[in-house]
């Protein structure tokens, strides 16, 4: 879906100003939806009456828009029922929350309650996410809510307590306890945050998790995973991370589908311990074992390790206690480390902080986080392979100032991870929207160049190449990678792989030391003030041309109206007259100016500008003539196939050769507003857009009488010099 400046730019606006007022942060989250949960649940125990979510109703359009929308046969015969009407005594936790409490039911979204059952093993992350003071019983008033971290900032959800059942069963997430429920409320919440059920249907475990943390994950495949997984496996569970696992399917038919192990292919798994055990047979060497669970509750390895194998017979009763070993078909098992690296093909570690697990040293770690966008024909240049393009994507200067705290290597150099993430795209799918494939590369800035802030070129990349750069561009949520570098600047470029693909992103950064990131932003200024029309003095021979045509058009009062100014223009420029040796080139290919073009011009040409007569003078119109002229060979200079258009991702460079410079959200603007379809700007519109940037530099220098560029408009004044502008 395309954006518009009063959509992506005023919320950017609100969630500045929020996160000024310390909103967003753990301990003031944002509230999704605008709704309160203290103050909407205070007013419906007054009322004595039960909370409905109206911006989340229980009918088909919370279910889903595909296989769950109106046309399917599956949400025919599904009510929405409160867990009151489903059981006599429902809880909300029942013993404390465990990852027993999570099965899955019929909605393929594995891969969150996978990230769920991770959580349930750190009570200080599980009750951030799940707040405890709440209940079916004291307060009830229908009204439960949930936090995540999304995009940045942690939001409040707030839900009712309607559920989708079938034959009074839970249709989705349900606990092995028929009477507790704080699982399935929680994917009704995540539900909500995306849309609809069915936005949950397929994805990452490491989404999930870093939506209860915060964190930033990082994958290990296998067959590249480093000697010591099982270490690094170990410290992350010590320290709180979570970690998933999966086994690869590379038939899409395959998909869920288990072999003859008990595992299940393209399915998710959560990794909820790792120890060690020393068997009686095994006199010297200690066994080590990793604990996995399914989140279908069900369905186990039945392999060496498994519940009932012959493995446990070696084992003390203190050794199976101390393991928490079990019989029973919940989805939980142990299996060898050696058996889990044969079996699985990817592991993902979501950390709370990018400590380097392969560390002893726990460090402190500093995050930026950089929001921004790619917008087709403007920001959306695609990877390296498009190098016509590739400069104009947005562009983040990184500063590493102080190396790393290792007085064990000899190399100086900082470490840092850098995450991009693009957003929305799982609450889009409705729209038919997919994830991008995105990835990144990292350019060292030449020291002469150190503390220039303005937007790399064209050439800059054509003839330097990357000096480091994600692995390859993949269509996850999050390509996430940690690198080590020498201290000074580089440039970070966040791209979609193919051009011209337009979403929102966030780009953070970690590093151990106290470095910066910050999207390179020119300074907003014209090179130039506008200056005055030239007062009247002697004419040339082309003067007395102009004059003799002007006159023919305004008559005796020497004044041109828009429209009259409209056809002296269009005169000049598509057809030959006498002053043709000062007129635009015919290779233009234009049709000439359009009525509102004309208008824009006559507003800042007029002198009298905030109370004008809307009309031009001689002087005004040949001041105006000269600018144009200096506009068309700007234009022409891009126009080098004379099609009559300029392409859009060129209107920066033609923009700056004009003599404004301007930041990256205003050129997404200017492409929003004066590109075609096919993404070109014709000589009107070129025009159009010049001549409006220079009226409000225009009517911003008449305003800052002081000069510290800042001024400060009433009502009417910003109205007039909008409608001027």
């Amino acid at each position: 879906m395309p954006y518009t400046p009063s959509g992506f730019f005023c919320d950017r606006l609100i969630r500045e100003r929020e996160r000024r007022d310390g909103e967003g942060s753990l301990n003031k989250p944002l509230r999704f939806n605008n709704q309160d949960f203290n103050t909407l649940r205070q007013e419906y125990v007054q009322r004595k009456g039960l909370f409905e979510d109206d911006s989340f109703p229980a009918s088909v359009e919370s279910l889903g828009f595909k296989e769950l929308g109106h046309k399917s046969n599956k949400v025919k015969n599904i009510v929405w029922k409160r867990p009151k009407e489903i059981c006599e005594n429902p809880q909300f936790i029942v013993g404390g929350a465990s990852r027993t409490d999570i099965c899955q039911g019929d909605l393929g979204d594995c891969w969150l309650l996978a990230a769920i059952a991770c959580l349930t093993l750190n009570e200080k992350l599980l009750y951030r996410v799940v707040p405890q003071e709440q209940s079916f019983s004291e307060g009830y008033a229908g009204i439960f809510h949930f936090q995540f971290w999304r995009y940045g900032d942690w939001v409040d959800v707030v839900i009712d307590d309607r559920i989708p059942t079938f034959n009074n069963q839970l249709v989705f997430t349900k606990s092995a306890e028929r009477n507790e429920f704080w699982s399935a409320l929680l994917e009704k919440a995540y539900a909500k945050l995306h849309g609809s059920y069915e936005a949950l249907k397929g994805g990452n475990t490491t989404e999930a998790m870093e939506d209860f943390t915060g964190g930033v994950t990082e994958f290990y495949e296998m067959k590249e995973a480093p000697k010591e997984l099982y270490k690094i496996m170990k410290k992350a569970l010590e320290r709180g991370s979570l970690m998933g696992c999966s086994i690869d399917s590379l038939v899409p038919a395959r998909f869920e589908t288990r072999t003859v192990t008990g595992l299940v292919k393209g399915h998710a798994y959560s990794v909820t311990a790792v120890e060690e055990c020393k068997p009686s047979q095994h006199k010297e060497s200690k066994v080590r074992l990793v604990r996995l669970r399914n989140p279908w509750g069900q369905v186990e390895w039945n392999g060496p390790w498994s519940d009932n194998s012959k493995e446990w017979t070696q084992l003390s009763k203190a050794e199976k206690e101390k393991l928490q070993h079990q019989s029973a078909e919940d989805g939980e098992f142990w299996m060898s480390f050696e058996d889990f690296k044969k079996n699985y093909t990817k592991i993902e570690i979501c950390n709370l902080t990018p400590d380097a697990l392969e560390d002893d040293k726990i460090h402190k770690w500093t995050v930026s986080v950089n929001e921004g966008r790619w917008v087709r024909g403007c920001s959306a240049g695609g990877c390296r392979n498009y190098p016509d393009t590739f400069w104009t994507n947005p562009q983040y200067r990184l500063r590493l100032c102080e190396e790393d705290d290792d007085p064990e290597d000899n190399e100086v150099g900082c470490t840092f991870v850098v995450a991009l993430m693009q957003k929305n795209r799982r609450k889009e799918r409705k729209m038919g929207a997919n994830l991008f494939t995105i990835g990144f590369a990292i350019y060292e800035v030449p020291k002469e160049m150190h503390g220039n802030k303005q937007h790399m070129q064209k050439d800059f990349f054509l003839f330097n190449s990357s000096k480091a750069r994600c692995k390859s561009y993949i269509n996850l949520r999050e390509v996430t990678q940690r690198f080590r570098l020498s201290p000074g600047e580089y440039v970070i470029v966040p791209s979609t792989y193919e051009p011209h693909q337009e979403g929102e992103f966030i780009l953070r950064v970690f590093s151990e030391k106290k470095n910066t990131s910050e999207e390179i932003e020119n300074r907003i200024e014209a090179d130039h003030p506008v200056p005055a029309p030239a007062s009247a003095g002697e004419e040339s021979e082309e003067d007395q041309q102009f004059r003799t045509i002007f006159q023919e058009i305004a008559g005796d009062d020497m004044e041109i109206s828009a429209n009259e100014l409209k056809n002296v223009l269009n005169r000049v420029i598509t057809k030959p007259v006498a002053v043709s040796a000062s007129s635009p080139d015919k290779d233009l290919n234009t049709e000439g100016f359009s009525l509102e073009s004309c208008r824009s011009m006559i507003a800042l040409m007029d002198v009298s500008f905030m109370d004008g007569t809307g009309r031009l003078n001689l002087q005004e119109f040949r001041h105006l003539w000269n600018k144009i002229k200096q506009w068309q060979g700007i234009f022409k200079h891009y126009n080098a196939d004379q099609s009559g258009s300029i392409n859009s991702y060129e209107m920066r460079n033609a923009v700056n050769d004009a003599g404004f410079r301007l930041n990256n959200q205003l050129y997404d603007i200017i492409t929003m507003r004066y590109a075609n379809d096919n993404m070109n700007i014709d000589f009107d519109s070129f025009i159009s857009c010049l001549v409006r940037l220079e009226a409000m530099f225009r009517a911003f220098q008449a305003f800052d009488q002081d000069g510290d560029g800042t001024i400060r408009l009433s009502v009417l004044e910003w109205l007039q010099l909008t409608m001027y502008a």
